[in-house]
Formats: structure tokens, sequence, C-alpha cells
């Protein structure tokens, strides 16, 4: 199985790679779901997981709450892809929407063109998507080149096991065109049986590993 783990600062990365990690997405804040890490923190991580063979990830995101986001903020997200990309980090994930539940395409094509030469990923915004909407987000990710979607299928409160359904049905409009990612809620204790139910073998979460 290919975990990818998701972590707040550089604390637990030297722990997370002794243990099997086999990518880091990296975040400022997880309590709200994640933000853009600072630039200190960025660079030994990034020096770090370079040393180490390890893929990294990083979070674009100005702020918690929802993922509907003004000139300004996006003029800073667009900054901080920029210097992802000096750095040579390996992929960015993010997301944005307009007001009604839609895919912010402008703004998205804005931070897919900042992305050039690493890997994008569509964050959760994706589950905040209408679900009417969501065919049709798919194939635009999948028309702009985006590598992957992560998902928790649902609200975050919500139990991963009450959402299986959800992200199968986004694997099957996927087509296997895009990978679908699942996480929020997979621990070390329940992966094998969510990989297993989903037919997937690469996995995103906090707790997937055990770092006690």
């Amino acid at each position: 199985m290919y975990k990818e783990i998701a972590v707040e600062n550089f604390t637990n990365i030297p722990k997370a790679v002794l243990a099997g990690a086999d990518r880091i997405e990296l975040n400022d804040n997880l309590a709200v779901g994640g933000t853009t890490p600072s630039l200190g923190v960025l660079q030994e991580t990034s020096k770090y997981l370079q040393e180490k063979s390890v893929p990294l990830v990083e979070m674009i995101r100005p702020r918690g709450g929802d993922f509907v986001y003004n000139d300004l903020e996006l003029k800073m997200m667009e900054a901080d892809i920029f210097q992802a990309q000096k750095m040579g980090i390996d992929a960015v994930t993010f997301g944005a929407l307009t007001s009604d539940g839609e895919l912010d395409e402008d703004a998205l094509e804005m931070m897919i063109g900042a992305s050039s030469g690493m890997q994008v990923v569509f964050n959760m915004a994706f589950d905040q998507i209408k679900e009417e909407n969501k065919a049709d987000a798919i194939d635009w990710l999948i028309e702009h080149e985006v590598d992957r979607i992560l998902t928790h299928g649902g609200p975050l409160e919500t139990p991963i096991s009450e959402t299986l359904p959800d992200i199968k049905k986004t694997i099957e409009l996927a087509q296997g065109k895009i990978e679908i990612l699942p996480g929020g809620g997979i621990t070390s204790q329940n992966c094998d049986e969510i990989a297993q139910q989903l037919n997937l073998n690469t996995l995103h979460g906090t707790k997937l590993i055990d770092l006690n």
C-alpha cells in the first residue's frame, strides 16, 4: 500500500519517513483542514525529504473555511505556487470554488498554469461541489491534466465508513483517467479494509501510520 501522510510542520516527518511514509503532504494548521506552511518549514522539509527520496506535496490554502477566494487571496496562492516551483517541490494541492458550488475555472486555470513542472492535486474542496456538478468537475480536471483528486466522499465529520459509497461513485466517474485519493478518517487500523473495499492501493491520512 502507498501511504501519503498529511503532517503539520516538520516535527513528525522524520518519524513518519522512518515508519514507512511513501509521500508527505505538508500543511500548517490541520485543525482547519490544513493551510499553507511557512517558508522556513517548507525549506527544511523539502531539503530533508529530497535527501530521503520521499515526494513532497505542499498545501496551498491561505486560510481555513470555504474554498471561495477573492482576488487578493488568489494572488497569495499564486505566489506560494511559484515559490514551490522554485524550490523543486514535487506537487501542490489546492482547490477553488464559486459561491454556488461549482469549480472556479478562472482561478484554477491561473493556479494550474503557475504549477508547471509539478503534479497538481485538487484538494477536499471537491467534497463541497454540488452533487449534480461533480461529473462535470471531474471531466474539467481531467481536461486540465490535474493528477489526482483528494476526497472524503462527504463532510469530514461523517465517518469514512459511511462515505465509501460516494467515494466509489467518484472512482466510477473518473474512469481511471484521474487518480482518486481517499482521505479523512483513514487510520492504520482501518486502511486495509478501506483499500480492499475501494479496490485502491493509495491512501491519504494523518493517522495512516502509527507514530507512537
